[in-house]
C-alpha cells in the first residue's frame, strides 16, 4: 500500500486560504475533506440535498444553477469530491455523476463512437456489456473484443475509437496494464476508458496510468452501504466532460439529489471501509486457499495469483472481492445456504459481506459452481470461520 500523500490544495484550492500554506494529506484525510464547501458560520460542513426541479432565474440565462436536469448544488460538491479522490492534484479534472453504473458507462461508449468508429471491449466484462455491444453494433459502430488477462487488447487496437479496460475484470479478477494499454490506443489515436469500480479509487487511479475516463458504478464499493445507486465518469479534461454532460442532458440519466447527498456523506468513510474489506478478502482467500473443494481461486492481493505482478504495480489496494469455483451447483448453493453472515445477494463492495453463484444469470461464462464473494467490514475472524464452517457443512450435505 502507498500513502500518496498530496498538498492540501488538491482538496480544492477555493477552500484554502490565499496566505496558507500546502500540507500533505493521506487518502483518509482527502476522503473525510473531499467536496466539502468553504466553512460559513452557523452552516453545516456538508449542506443538506437541494431539492429543485428549477430555481429563480429573472432575466438572461445565466449561473450555474436554471434547471433541475441540467446542474443541481448537491450534485456539484458530489462531483468535485470525485474528482478530488480519483485525481488528487491533477488540473483539469472535471466529474459527471449519474443515476447509476450503467447509465455513467452508456454516456462514455455512446457519446464518443459513431457510425463507423470501431470500439474495443474485454469479453470477460460485466454481464451487461454484451448488451451494450449489441446497440453499438445496431447503431453502425464496429465492436472487437479480447479477453482482460495477457493484455490481449493490445492486438485488435488498430484504427479504433475507443478502448474500454475492466481491471479487475467482473467477475473473473483478470488484471491488465492500464499503462501499457493506454499508451498504445493513443498512439492509435484511440480514448481509453477505464471501469474502476472493483478497484474503487483508492484502490487504483486510471487517469494517472493514461486513461482519459474512469468510469464506476458508485453503487458499489464507492459509497458501500447497498442502499443507493450511482454511477460517474471522470474526465481528465473539460472538454471529454462537456460531451459527457451533454449526453447526460439529451438522456436525463440524472441522480436524486438524496442518492447524490448519500453517496457524498459515505464517502468520509471510504478508506476505513476499503482497507477492512481488503484485509478480509486478502483473509477470506488465504483461507479458501487450503481448502481442496475449491478450485480457480483468485484474488489479486495473493501473491501466487495470476494477475499479482501487474496489479501489484499499478493498485494501491486489490479491492473485496474473490472467485472460486466449487465442485458443482448443488455444491455452490448448499455452501451460500449455510453462511450466517454472509448474504446471498448481487452486487459488491458493501460493509455486509455478499456472495453468489454467479451462473444464477446466465450471462457469465463461469461454471455452475462459480462463487463471487464480496468481503465486509465484518471481523475477520469471525467471517473466516463462518466462511470455513460453510465450506465444511455443504461438503457434508454431498455425501
Amino acid at each position: 500500500m502507498t500513502d500518496d500523500r498530496e498538498p492540501a490544495a488538491a482538496a480544492g484550492a477555493a477552500e484554502t486560504p490565499p496566505d496558507a500554506a500546502p500540507f500533505a494529506i493521506g487518502e483518509g484525510t482527502r476522503a473525510v475533506r473531499a467536496g466539502l464547501p468553504a466553512p460559513v458560520k452557523n452552516e453545516p460542513p456538508l449542506p443538506g440535498p437541494v431539492f429543485a426541479a428549477h430555481f429563480h432565474l429573472p432575466g438572461d440565462v445565466e449561473g450555474p444553477y436554471t434547471y433541475g436536469r441540467d446542474t443541481n448544488p448537491t450534485w456539484t460538491l458530489l462531483e468535485r469530491a470525485i474528482g478530488e479522490i480519483e485525481a488528487p492534484g491533477r488540473d483539469g479534472v472535471d466529474t459527471v455523476v449519474f443515476a447509476s453504473g450503467m447509465a455513467a458507462v452508456s454516456a462514455v461508449l455512446l457519446s464518443q463512437a459513431r457510425t463507423g468508429d470501431t470500439v474495443v471491449l474485454p469479453d470477460d466484462g460485466y454481464q451487461a456489456l454484451p448488451l451494450l455491444r449489441e446497440q453499438l453494433e445496431a447503431y453502425g459502430i464496429r465492436v472487437r473484443t479480447a479477453p482482460t488477462g495477457g493484455d490481449a487488447q493490445l492486438g485488435v487496437l488498430g484504427g479504433a475509437r475507443l478502448l474500454w479496460i475492466e481491471t479487475p475484470s467482473n467477475p473473473g479478477l483478470d488484471v491488465c496494464d492500464i499503462r501499457r494499454l493506454a499508451e498504445a490506443a493513443h498512439a492509435e489515436g484511440a480514448l481509453v476508458a477505464v471501469d474502476n469500480t472493483l478497484a474503487t479509487p483508492l484502490g487504483q487511479r486510471p487517469l494517472e496510468l493514461g486513461a482519459d475516463f474512469s468510469v464506476a458504478s458508485g453503487t458499489k464499493g464507492l459509497t458501500g452501504h447497498g442502499d443507493l445507486l450511482l454511477g460517474y465518469v471522470v474526465c481528465r479534461d473539460p472538454e471529454l466532460a462537456a460531451g459527457i454532460r451533454r449526453w447526460r442532458k439529451i438522456i436525463g440519466a440524472i441522480p436524486g439529489p438524496m442518492e447524490a447527498w448519500l453517496a457524498h456523506r459515505s464517502l468520509a468513510t471510504l478508506q476505513l471501509r476499503a482497507r477492512r474489506q481488503w484485509a478480509n478478502a486478502l483473509a477470506v482467500a488465504e483461507a479458501l486457499a487450503g481448502r481442496g473443494e475449491v478450485a480457480g481461486l483468485r484474488y489479486p492481493g495473493l501473491p501466487g495469483d495470476p494477475s499479482h505482478p501487474t496489479a501489484a504495480r499499478q493498485m494501491q489496494g486489490f479491492g473485496s472481492v474473490v472467485s472460486f469455483t466449487l465442485p458443482d451447483r448443488a455444491h455452490a448453493e448448499r455452501f451460500l445456504a449455510a453462511l450466517h453472515l454472509v448474504e446471498d445477494a448481487t452486487s459488491f463492495g458493501g460493509v455486509r459481506s455478499t456472495a453468489e453463484r454467479r451462473g444464477r444469470w446466465g450471462g457469465d461464462p463461469v461454471p455452475e459452481g462459480f462463487i463471487r464473494f464480496s468481503a465486509g467490514a465484518e471481523d475477520p475472524e469471525d467471517l473466516v470461520a463462518d466462511v470455513l464452517r460453510a465450506l465444511d457443512s455443504a461438503g457434508a450435505g454431498a455425501a
